[in-house]
């Protein structure tokens, strides 16, 4: 009769194992903790080196993507693209960074989890929800500012459930002809 247990047992275990798996129990559990910054890597001939990068403040062009909904992020986690989440290249993952709009100065935090986007003169992938968040989902890209941010316990535990912030003003006046000042040429 123990030996009648343990198989069931272990046929339990094996049952539990592969569900867990079908709902996703392979990905990691949204958190801050451990933060990775991750080796170099080469992305079609361009290599990329992260780094902490604390003072991160750069002016570039936004994209958005979405169709990989399911998919794990590169720090583990699975990819929802109706949260408010983003792909950089070098950031740690996850950070938190304020990004603005620069053709309405409209501002939001996002929590980078992944990697990318990697085409010239773009500097940050938002997910659908992020690109709707910020205004720019019909555009499909667009000027921006990206810096890195540190934004209270309150609003990461916000954005590590998906959700945003309370809304940010808006930039308005002399700081965005500013920043408008910074954004490189486009093609280059």
């Amino acid at each position: 009769m123990h030996a009648y247990h343990t198989i069931r047992l272990a046929s339990a275990t094996a049952a539990i194992s592969i569900l867990s798996a079908c709902a996703g129990g392979n990905f990691r559990p949204v958190a801050d903790a451990p933060v990775r910054i991750g080796p170099a890597y080469s992305i079609r001939g361009t290599t990329y080196v992260p780094a902490a990068a604390p003072a991160y403040d750069a002016v570039g062009y936004a994209s958005w993507y979405g169709s990989e909904s399911g998919n794990r992020t590169a720090n583990g986690e699975q990819f929802r693209s109706g949260w408010i989440t983003a792909a950089h290249t070098t950031l740690p993952l996850p950070t938190y960074v304020e990004v603005t709009a620069l053709d309405t100065g409209r501002r939001i935090i996002v929590r980078v989890n992944d990697r990318g986007p990697f085409a010239l003169g773009r500097i940050i992938d938002l997910s659908r929800g992020a690109a709707e968040e910020l205004g720019i989902k019909a555009q499909g890209h667009a000027p921006v500012r990206v810096r890195r941010v540190e934004p209270s316990e309150k609003d990461r535990k916000r954005l590590r459930e998906g959700k945003p912030v309370a809304g940010l003003r808006p930039l308005s006046g002399q700081e965005l002809q500013r920043l408008r000042a910074q954004l490189p040429v486009r093609g280059r």
